[in-house]
Formats: C-alpha cells, structure tokens, sequence
C-alpha cells in the first residue's frame, strides 16, 4: 500500500514538473514583440534574446528582414555595449506597394557586441527596431541567427505550424493578416460575463422597491412633522395676539 502510495506521488511529482518545465523552455526561446500588426503601420518590434547555454554568452544577433515582401524602412534603437549595422539591398524582383514600387528595401540587421561584453548564460537582452510599412500579407517570419562566444551558431529559423506545436528552433515571426497560433496549439478561449439569474434580478427589483417605499415614507413623516410645527407656532401667535 505504502510502495503503490509512494509511486503514485512519484508519478505525480514528475508530471508536475513536466509542466512546469514546458513553459520555461518555450519561453527560452527568441521571440519577437509584439508578434501582430497591422497593414501599414510601423511598429516597434523587440526581439528578446535568452542565452541557453551554460558556457558561452550570446556576442552576435542577426535577423533576417523580408524580401518577397519587404519593409520600407527599418531604424534601430542604439544599445549601449553592441554595434548595429542595417544592411539594404537591391532586391531581386521589384514590389508594388501602396506607396510605390520598391526596388531596394533592408534585408538584414545585425548587432555586435563590443569588446568585453555579452549575454551571459542566465541572462538575456532586448533589441528594438523600428520598422514599416508593414506589409499586407498573412505573416513574416523573422529568421534570427544567434552567435555565441565559443563559436556556436543557434539558427531561430523553422517556421511554427498552424497547430501551434513549436519546432526546437522556432523562427521569430510576426502575424499581421493570420491569427497567431495559441501557444499550447489550443484555440484561445474568450471569457464571457455570466448572465444574471432572472432570480437575482427579481430579487434586486424587489429590494429597490422596497427601499424606495421607506423613503417615501420617511419623507412623508418629515413633511407632517414640519407642518404641525408650522401651524403650532401659527396658533401660539394668534393666543399671543388675542390676550394683547
């Protein structure tokens, strides 16, 4: 009984911290935020960066910017520590946009750290770009190339399905038409306010009624009292004035 009792909150035990475990590792993961937005606006989009390694720290951060469908223009909040570079290039086959046809557009950026500094294992960094017009179209993956300071490259770059189940190293990406797959591949759920007991209304209409019948009454009482004192003191003036 005792040994059955003991693998049972075994079992238990290990599940817990099976759950627990998944969202730690999920949330290791690069990602950009926010991940939506909207056709033609311009949206700062910040990509978190975790170091997952016990050894080495993060020195290097490339992310790969559209082409098939690319942004206008993409500026970079300067970061104490790290060298930003945004490379623009020609693109191969030319885009239509609202504003215009496009023949060159940025197409990657990438942050260096200077001398000394890194993301240490246990730590992580922000990195915030400005970029737009957001283009009209389902979604953009953001392939992102993270360089560690032993020399081993972790590629962000495997698109997550509609499932919503992430691949090991999923690739930042950013919904703009497409709805962003829950994170546990489960539709989110909408709360709704629980409509009220017809009881309950009764029972409210019933006290309001009540309550107002009191003060009803209550001011019903005031108005006699005041006046019979009025015509007290109307009778007492009228004794006065016959006795004089």
């Amino acid at each position: 009984m005792k040994k059955s009792t003991f693998a049972a909150s075994a079992a238990a035990a290990s599940t817990a911290l099976l759950l627990l475990a998944s969202p730690l590792a999920a949330s290791a993961h690069v990602h950009v935020d926010p991940d939506q937005a909207s056709p033609g606006s311009y949206t700062n989009l910040t990509f978190k960066v975790p170091t997952e390694s016990a050894t080495a720290g993060t020195v290097k951060l490339v992310v790969d910017l559209p082409t098939k469908t690319p942004f206008t223009s993409v500026s970079y909040l300067p970061l104490a520590g790290w060298t930003t570079t945004v490379d623009t290039e020609k693109l191969a086959k030319p885009v239509k946009t609202d504003d215009g046809t496009i023949t060159e557009a940025p197409i990657r950026i990438t942050w260096t750290a200077d001398s000394g500094v890194q993301i240490a294992p246990g730590q992580f960094q922000q990195f915030t770009v400005s970029a737009g017009a957001i283009p009209k179209t389902g979604s953009i993956e953001l392939p992102t190339h993270q360089y560690y300071s032993d020399g081993t490259v972790v590629d962000w770059d495997q698109p997550t399905p509609a499932s919503g189940d992430e691949p090991e190293h999923p690739a930042p990406t950013l919904y703009i038409e497409d709805a962003a797959p829950a994170e546990d591949g489960s539709p989110t759920l909408v709360a709704t306010p629980a409509p009220v007991p017809a009881a309950a209304t009764s029972t409210t209409a019933t006290v309001v009624s009540i309550a107002v019948g009191v003060g009803g009454l209550a001011l019903g009482a005031i108005a006699l009292v005041v006046a019979v004192f009025a015509l007290t003191r109307v009778g007492r003036r009228g004794e006065r004035k016959v006795q004089g």
